[in-house]
């Protein structure tokens, strides 16, 4: 399995914006033979955790709505795993859906949140997913700190970790965290023996906030060994083989 991992410019609340973006990663992946392409963190509508924000710009994903955005979906041939705000019997879930032809197939809810994320209610469940023979499973940003959240899912035996992240941070904050998410990442994967791909956000939201990422492709020994630039939009790619 050929996974592609894309750092894009932060979108707030703009959902047709995201889709087109999509769209485009996707024609990308594409050419380049991808077969499941991974976004950040709420991509679809945003990371800004407000009670209005979510409130707003939430989906059911059983809605007219969602299957309005879904329907844009469709041609696209790559899997998606797409971060998205999720509102569900009143409750709102950080997700990553894992989307295959315009049909939602699968769905992970984040199951740490930090301190700032009191609108949401944590997932209490770690799905493993197939797709041409390779399984994976899901953790969201935060959820890697945690070394149980990836031992959940290699137990299911999966080869590969996806992980939305976004980590759009004050600046002095972004700089101090930029390489330490990577060892991170690297220690989830040598504990587990999966490989991780992780997919974040670059730019400035405004002259205090900053995202460097970084979106990479670690190998079970811990070595990133396909990323995109800090400050660039891109796509990392790597092929998957099963162990």
């Amino acid at each position: 399995m050929r996974i592609g991992a894309c750092q894009t410019r932060e979108i707030l609340g703009d959902v047709d914006t995201a889709v087109a973006v999509v769209q485009d990663f996707a024609a990308r992946a594409e050419a380049a033979a991808v077969d499941l392409l991974l976004f950040s963190e709420c991509f679809l509508q945003g990371y800004l955790v407000t009670e209005n924000h979510v409130r707003n710009q939430a989906f059911d994903v059983h809605s007219k709505a969602f299957a309005a955005v879904l329907a844009r979906l469709a041609a696209i041939r790559p899997t998606l795993v797409l971060g998205m705000i999720e509102r569900s019997h009143g409750r709102y879930y950080n997700t990553a859906l894992v989307v295959t032809g315009g049909r939602v197939t699968g769905k992970y809810r984040k199951t740490f949140l930090t301190a700032g994320e009191a609108p949401f209610t944590a997932g209490d469940a770690y799905p493993v997913f197939l797709h041409d023979g390779v399984r994976f499973g899901i953790n969201i940003c935060y959820d890697t700190q945690f070394p149980q959240a990836a031992a959940a899912v290699a137990a299911s035996g999966a080869q590969v970790l996806l992980v939305p992240a976004q980590n759009m941070m004050r600046r002095q904050k972004a700089f101090w965290w930029q390489p330490r998410h990577n060892e991170i990442r690297a220690q989830r994967a040598r504990e587990t023996g999966m490989w991780l791909a992780s997919a974040d956000v670059t730019g400035e939201r405004d002259p205090s906030r900053i995202g460097l990422g970084p979106t990479c492709i670690i190998s079970p020994a811990g070595r990133v060994v396909a990323e995109v630039t800090t400050g660039t939009t891109g796509m990392a790619i790597a092929d998957i083989s099963p162990r």
